[in-house]
């Protein structure tokens, strides 16, 4: 494969093959980046096993009708001047092509430009170095076909480059060069660009097409079809290299949409896959009638068959790839379907690095426009009611993205799970946050203290629509918050995260549980079911419940977040109103069964802490948070959290601390990958939590 990460399997390049037959593409170049015989080692010959496996896949490709382009990448220390190193790479070289193959490439793409003192004394540039050496393997092996990279060395510009010119001129004319376009991720590609490129080069180009290719961002998937090249390219072009998404399963679309664009242009000398990148060879005359839409639409219309298969990710077992379907729906474990419009859900949220789907256009436009005119809400305008009818389709998106991430999980096709699922996951996580965001807006809370966050312009970060989303809530610059790992374990459980409301009473009964599971022994408040949640929720609920949200799943509420935004003022506000108000619900040793009042106020005194003025200063707010244990899903507490934070970041605060019993590892260490930091220790007051706090 030729992107960074790691390579795809032999079956999975196998499974390519058949693709490729099918969709008439008739070219594979095997170049993994991380193969380390491809580059890192690349002076080191296979081994037995090694030369086994790759004839195999040599053969395999032949079969099919394929041409199998073997690619090295020695440049990043290879001493061109060096008689040892190019007989090394002479004798790897030799090596292939005594398994079979046919066709080479010599790639000198993401390298350091400069030379050596050897090199500088024996080559008058670096492009003389490179071609050298080029130009002695192409008659080494035989005149075979050959491609040459030479990376974007356009300084000052493609026409006055001093190292195109030097390619142009030296470099034998027989020898294809692979060109990137004029950005490294090109929009389109333009006639008068390459026009001038192949003028330089003295030959046509042959495009190195990163459209697809998205080993560059963790967070980014690319669903959408072959796009933005149009056919007046093809009397400038040699061809065409598609490079695709890391994940296999990932690139049936661009693939399938780009066999289409091929099947309009029939006198094609060939189309290729790049390990896989593709290579399209147009026709001289014919006019291409490829429309994206309908390629898109003819794509998705196979793919969904393919993603509702009883798939394994374990490719050898799944023999109904070669036309007999295997039974194995046991073995994977899934069970559920993925309907048309969550399968188009899913690729307009992974579109395209330049433009997203219509999925994601309304929902970052929606979200735009609901933070923009949140003050709606507190208004008598008529308008209120087009922010509620936005707001209720945003949330409706939202939900739909939660039950199309359950869905992938619970499919019956695992090798798409595993190839899709982190990206279905990150945008779930995020859409949570967004969606609870929108409601707490609906509710009146905010006070727009800090405009609700900052306007980014669209590419100018990473993480494709869950970048965005981020970034487009007040919390989006704290990154730690957005990109943790998915969990080992996926659930199809189905969660929602939204503001307290009174009704939520449930919340009492939750905290009392956790509370006897934590202390143990049988329940000492019998006769006051209330009193844990009176001292570890009440003050909260009832002075700041618009800083509090919860999480439910299926079965109910499962979790919760409660914030303040001024701990000063919420002390002072406890003091006058909460603490009364509990004298007068719990009087002394009632029943003989509950804790003396006084007993019971000063828990609830302590609780409110007496914390340093240099705290407070940096960290005005604090949180609580609670979850059940039985939530397997750890990363949801995440997203629950980064709710609150959101809230409190959106009202002007700078810093949020929580405290944390020393015992509490799980809760440490979960607080601490989200960028919480010990500012505060037991023994420096009365207390024994640690305080951790993390600024916002």
């Amino acid at each position: 494969s030729g992107f960074y990460g790691r390579p795809w399997s032999m079956d999975q390049r196998k499974v390519l093959f058949q693709w490729m037959q099918h969709w008439g593409l008739n070219t594979y170049l095997y170049g993994p980046k991380d193969d380390l015989k491809h580059r890192l080692l690349w002076r080191e010959v296979y081994s037995p096993e090694e030369e086994g496996q790759l004839r195999t896949l040599i053969v395999e490709a032949q079969s099919r009708g394929l041409r199998f382009v073997y690619a090295l990448s020695p440049g990043q220390d290879i001493v061109f001047s060096s008689s040892c190193d190019l007989t090394l790479l002479k004798r790897k070289l030799r090596q292939v092509s005594d398994l079979g193959c046919q066709a080479f490439a010599i790639l000198f793409d993401d390298i350091d430009h400069s030379m050596c003192q050897a090199d500088s004394e024996a080559f008058t540039s670096f492009a003389h170095a490179q071609v050298t050496v080029t130009n002695e393997i192409y008659r080494f092996l035989g005149n075979p076909l050959f491609i040459f990279y030479c990376g974007s060395l356009c300084s000052p510009s493609v026409s006055k480059s001093p190292y195109l010119q030097t390619v142009g001129e030296d470099l034998l004319p027989n020898i294809t060069v692979i060109w990137t376009g004029s950005k490294v991720i090109s929009r389109k590609l333009s006639l008068e660009s390459l026009a001038e490129v192949e003028s330089v080069l003295q030959r046509p180009p042959l495009i190195w097409d990163n459209l697809h290719a998205n080993d560059y961002d963790s967070r980014r998937l690319f669903l959408g079809p072959f796009k933005g090249r149009e056919p007046q390219l093809k009397n400038h072009l040699r061809g065409l290299l598609l490079n695709p998404n890391c994940e296999f399963e990932a690139n049936y679309i661009p693939l399938h949409t780009l066999g289409t664009n091929n099947h309009y242009r029939t006198s094609m000398q060939g189309v290729a896959v790049f390990g896989c990148q593709c290579i399209a060879v147009c026709p001289p005359d014919e006019e291409c009638e490829y429309c994206p839409d309908r390629a898109l639409s003819a794509a998705l219309k196979d793919w969904m068959e393919e993603l509702n298969q009883p798939l394994q990710a374990a490719w050898s077992t799944c023999g109904w790839r070669s036309g007999q379907k295997a039974q194995v729906r046991g073995l994977c474990g899934g069970k559920g379907l993925l309907s048309e419009s969550q399968v188009r859900l899913l690729v307009g949220l992974h579109y395209l690095p330049h433009e997203h789907g219509p999925s994601a256009q309304k929902l970052l436009q929606d979200l735009t426009w609901l933070k923009t005119n949140c003050q709606l809400v507190s208004t008598n305008s008529k308008k209120v009611d087009e922010w509620r009818g936005r707001a209720s389709r945003f949330l409706s998106l939202c939900e739909d993205i939660a039950q199309l991430h359950c869905s992938v999980v619970g499919g019956n096709n695992r090798a798409v799970l595993y190839d899709l699922y982190p990206y279905v996951w990150d945008l779930r996580n995020t859409a949570l946050v967004a969606k609870a965001f929108i409601c707490w807006l609906g509710c009146g809370k905010t006070t727009g203290a800090d405009q609700l966050g900052v306007e980014s312009e669209p590419w100018a970060f990473k993480g494709g629509v869950s970048g965005e989303v981020q970034m487009l809530l007040p919390v989006g610059s704290s990154s730690e918050l957005f990109t943790h790992p998915p969990p080992l374990f996926p659930t199809t459980r189905l969660y929602n995260i939204r503001p307290y409301h009174s009704k939520d009473k449930v919340l009492y009964r939750m905290v009392r549980q956790l509370h006897l599971r934590t202390q143990g022994g049988p329940e000492s408040s019998a006769a006051h079911p209330d009193v844990i949640g009176d001292r570890c929720l009440g003050p909260c609920l009832a002075l700041c419940p618009e800083y509090s949200f919860i999480l439910e799943d299926e079965l109910g509420v499962c979790g919760c977040v409660l914030g303040i935004l001024d701990v000063r003022s919420f002390a002072k506000r406890c003091q006058a109103s909460w603490i009364p108000a509990m004298r007068d619900k719990y009087p002394p040793k009632m029943n003989g069964t509950h804790p003396n009042t006084q007993d019971l106020i000063q828990l609830m005194e302590e609780d409110q802490g007496e914390y340093p003025d240099s705290l407070l200063y940096h960290f005005p707010s604090q949180l609580r948070l609670d979850a059940l244990p039985e939530l397997v899903d750890i990363s949801i507490s995440r997203t629950l959290l980064t709710a609150l934070l959101t809230a409190l970041k959106a009202n002007g605060s700078q810093g949020v601390f929580c405290e944390v019993q020393p015992t509490d590892r799980q809760r440490l260490e979960f607080l601490t990958k989200l960028g919480f930091l010990e500012i505060l220790r037991g023994e420096a007051r009365s207390r024994e939590g640690v305080v951790l706090g993390r600024l916002l």
